[in-house]
């Protein structure tokens, strides 16, 4: 049975994660997704490669798609996508600020051969406003959007840590962008136009933070006025990064006494984390720790007081001290029986092989022409009228560029005229 975008065809044009990962997802979903590269291949295929122009990150992030290689440098090559424009319903791209224009795959460029064609611009920045031309990476906007200094993560030696376990706002932008072509594709069904759409890394670095970079300023008077002028000040006294970190981490906060219940925890063999985010949940966790009072609990706690912290304190090295006392398997026995929100901390590692992962096929086998079986994350959604999912590994580089191009009405002949002028494929083609 086909998915639910079954017919829809759409030309990629992108690199690294954001735009590539929007591509993944609308494949999920039974788009017909063509990644086109440049002769070389796209920069994702040198990182950690174990083959040349092979590694992990572009399998798990081109999955789903076949491959095209199109030299939109020169002019036979930029003639031949133009005229492949007619044949697609979605181009997306992520390229630099003014290389579309330079190339010829801007939006008002690529209309012109296909007037209802749905665009997807993937910036850092956006297209507007001052910062619109600068280049933006995920650990970029990370810094910009606020998210960075959030996370409030320091180096011994004073440097600012940014997350570096995923690329969180490439990762939102990307959904994002499927989202929105999913939306435009329903918009043109109903009415017959296209458009142009486009998402940001910061624009996803900001929805990550929607509750706190938000401004109320009923509520923010309290506790984030005097945070900024605590901050400017430090600032103007010359205070270290690492000091304003320090500062943030010795805030007055409403959610110190929240998050006893809302972190990790060390254990015997390991770690885990308590996730209560309700009154049930955190009387849960307290069944299953054997504890009886609670004194941030109370009606009459003020978790802003001036005792809070101290309060909180006594109460956490209590929680710390009970979950050392056992293992990992112990205490995960006991909070699963009382109900309780928690989980133990797990090494990505050995994610592929978890029996819940394993259970709901969220890393199907995927078998790739060069390399064998993979097991990839796969989609992010499952429907019930309509399945959700490929299993077509990632191209490798100029696999399906002839094919491609036959489809389309390109002769064999002129297909070896443009392979034999650069117009298309890799640079070790014959």
């Amino acid at each position: 049975m086909p998915g639910p975008l079954d017919g829809v065809k759409v030309l990629e044009l992108t690199q690294i994660i954001a735009g590539p990962y929007c591509g993944v997802a609308l494949a999920d979903l039974g788009a017909d997704v063509i990644k086109l590269e440049a002769p070389g291949g796209e920069g994702a295929r040198r990182i950690g490669q174990f083959a040349p122009g092979e590694s992990k990150a572009f399998h798990a992030l081109n999955r789903g798609k076949r491959g095209a290689v199109i030299n939109l440098l020169t002019a036979d090559g930029r003639a031949a996508l133009h005229r492949l424009m007619p044949h697609f319903d979605v181009f997306i791209t992520n390229v630099r600020p003014g290389v579309a224009e330079r190339i010829g795959v801007d939006f008002e460029t690529l209309r012109a051969h296909r007037s209802d064609l749905i665009y997807l611009d993937v910036t850092g920045f956006g297209d507007r406003g001052p910062s619109a031309g600068r280049a933006g990476s995920d650990v970029v906007v990370q810094a910009y959007s606020g998210l960075l200094a959030a996370d409030q993560k320091v180096s011994p030696d004073g440097s600012p840590e940014h997350i570096t376990a995923t690329a969180p706002a490439d990762y939102v932008a990307a959904l994002g962008g499927a989202m929105g072509v999913c939306a435009a594709l329903y918009h043109r069904s109903l009415t017959g136009e296209g458009q142009r759409l486009s998402t940001t890394l910061l624009g996803a670095g900001l929805a990550l933070q929607t509750p706190w970079a938000s401004s109320v300023p009923v509520s923010d008077s309290v506790l984030v006025t005097p945070l900024r002028e605590t901050m400017n000040a430090l600032r103007e006294s010359g205070a270290t990064y690492a000091e304003m970190i320090q500062a943030r981490r010795d805030r007055p906060s409403q959610g110190t006494a929240f998050r006893l219940y809302y972190g990790g925890y060390p254990v015997q063999d390991g770690a885990i984390i308590l996730g209560a985010l309700t009154p049930q949940n955190r009387d849960q966790i307290r069944a299953a720790l054997g504890i009886t009072d609670d004194p941030t609990d109370r009606d009459d706690f003020n978790a802003i007081g001036p005792d809070a912290d101290a309060t909180t304190s006594r109460l956490e090295a209590q929680i710390r001290t009970t979950l050392m006392s056992g293992t990992m398997a112990e205490w995960m026995e006991r909070l699963d029986a009382a109900g309780a929100p928690a989980s133990p901390i797990n090494w990505p590692e050995d994610i592929a092989d978890d029996p819940q992962v394993q259970a709901m096929g969220l890393m199907p086998e995927i078998e790739h022409s060069l390399t064998g079986p993979e097991r990839l994350v796969g989609a992010l959604v499952e429907m019930s009228a309509t399945p959700t999912g490929s299993d077509r590994a990632a191209p490798p580089l100029d696999a399906d560029t002839d094919a491609i191009l036959r489809e389309h009405g390109f002769a064999d002949d002129e297909i070896a005229e443009l392979r034999a002028s650069g117009a298309i494929g890799s640079r070790d083609s014959s």
